[in-house]
């Protein structure tokens, strides 16, 4: 039997990255990641990381109320008060860490705007923060000798035993039991629960539902962001997501008629909140009778537009649209989960041990409405606080023996049969997409009920497929719990 970790880690966004990088380094730490290092949410954020860092004009009551305005006033005071004024030392350790953000002339960090910030107060560097902010994390983790990586590993069951947990690991088809003193879910979004998603392929809840069948408390997985601006491409699941920023910049929002319209629905106009946004144009689409909508930035100077956002630029040119000349098509659709496993100020669940960071997680820091940029810096400082409190704990917990364990996989050569994802994603989309569909969500709720039951009294392969359907309704099964 293997010897028993100190703390295992899955996720390697910038919560899972952050918190490890942040634990002592005599501890024995695992690492595991479900696809390769740099697949994860994390990388996709372009905006940046929200912060009162060094400021001029700005300070931490501003940045305070702007996340409550953006949450509906739901957001955790405690978990809120944390964020703000943990930003600025977590800025300054990234920096350390070779995190490069955009500068001016003169060397000074640059701040722009987006959505819901009173303030300009958001590090980026060009319009792939996220990306640059990871590549800079896992360089550092690659560097430590106590913390070994496992890529292409499938978390895929959870068992609380004495003095730690069991973890069932599915890696290179073959499954093998880890045990550890912690342990921390770092496992990211569900945005494969919808049939459109800014999300990565792997973000199917599995973190959330595997703490939820290990007797974790799920919280307002309800709670879901539809990004207003995502590139109006349904061809596929992923959709490329036009940052907010952009807006920050001055883009105007256009109904089909080439008319801006967010006049008619807040005197924030395009830089209203996320949630308002979204709302404005699924209401103008019923009002014109049309889902054609774009966004427009034509009106800047072209060289500033290519200067500031490079990756979307050349993402945009690939579909035959520039942006110095074009108006981009946009619709909204899933991004963002501000719900999730339920956790301290420490990043601890009820299940004693077991942490839970990043958009898997559920601080509530960012109540009904994430503000922008503020994800990025969740997963920083609750990284840090997960870390500090198995730090402090780590010594009574290496004083008891972990017991043995090995889990046993079913007799059957049956798989989990196919279409459960397809399925559920259209529910999903049908009754629960910007503004709620109550009577498609009841009866959603009954089809996934009946898919959720049947898939935890079947003898199934536990592979890849299985856990991630397993976990895509449960995801579902719990949000449209909440809403009828």
């Amino acid at each position: 039997m293997k010897t028993p970790y100190d703390v295992i880690i899955a996720g390697t966004g910038v919560g899972g990255l952050y918190t490890a990088l942040n634990l002592p380094d005599d501890l024995n730490i695992l690492l595991i990641t479900k696809r390769e290092l740099i697949l994860c949410n994390s990388a996709l954020a372009q905006g940046g990381v929200a912060a009162v860092y060094k400021p001029v004009d700005d300070n931490i009551q501003l940045h305070t109320n702007d996340t409550l305005i953006a949450g509906g006033f739901k957001n955790n005071p405690d978990s809120v008060n944390l964020l703000v004024t943990k930003a600025a030392g977590e800025i300054e350790k990234i920096l350390s860490l070779g995190v490069e953000f955009d500068r001016d002339a003169n060397g000074n960090l640059n701040r722009t705007l987006e959505g819901g910030h009173s303030r300009r107060r958001i590090f980026h560097h060009k319009d792939s923060t996220g990306l640059e902010v990871t590549s800079k994390l896992q360089a550092a983790v690659k560097k430590k000798n106590n913390i070994t990586i496992l890529e292409n590993t499938q978390l895929c069951r959870l068992k609380k035993i004495d003095g730690g947990f069991a973890a069932d690991l599915l890696n290179n088809g073959a499954h093998e039991t880890y045990r550890s003193r912690f342990f921390v879910m770092a496992t990211g979004g569900i945005g494969r629960v919808y049939e459109y998603t800014t999300n990565s392929a792997i973000a199917t809840g599995d973190g959330i539902a595997i703490a939820y069948e290990a007797g974790a408390q799920i919280k307002n997985l309800s709670y879901i962001q539809f990004h207003p601006t995502a590139f109006a491409d349904h061809e596929t699941r992923e959709c490329f997501l036009i940052s907010e920023s952009v807006r920050g910049e001055g883009a105007y929002l256009l109904n089909c008629n080439g008319e801006r319209f967010m006049q008619d629905y807040d005197d924030r106009l395009e830089l209203a909140p996320r949630d308002v946004v979204s709302h404005a144009i699924i209401t103008e689409s019923k009002k014109t009778g049309s889902n054609t909508f774009y966004l427009d930035i034509t009106h800047k100077d072209p060289d500033f537009i290519r200067s500031r956002f490079p990756m979307i630029y050349k993402k945009l040119m690939e579909h035959g649209i520039d942006m110095t000349k074009d108006r981009i098509p946009i619709y909204p659709c899933h991004h963002y989960l501000m719900g999730g496993i339920n956790v301290n100020t420490s990043g601890e669940t009820a299940v004693k041990g077991l942490y839970a960071v990043g958009e898997c997680s559920h601080t509530g820091v960012h109540g009904n409405n994430r503000l922008a940029s503020n994800s990025l810096l969740e997963a920083l400082v609750f990284g840090h606080q997960a870390a500090d409190d198995i730090a402090a704990n780590i010594e009574s917990a290496r004083s008891a023996d972990i017991e043995e364990f090995e889990f046993e996989q079913p007799d059957t050569t049956e798989h989990v049969p196919r279409g459960i994802r397809t399925e559920v994603r259209h529910i999903m989309q049908q009754s629960y997409f910007v503004i709620p569909n109550i009577p498609e969500a009841v009866k959603g709720f009954e089809r996934i009920s009946e898919l959720k039951h049947m898939l935890e009294n079947g003898s199934y392969v536990i592979d890849e497929d299985f856990v991630e359907a397993s976990s895509i309704t449960i995801c579902a099964y719990l949000i449209l719990k909440e809403v009828i």
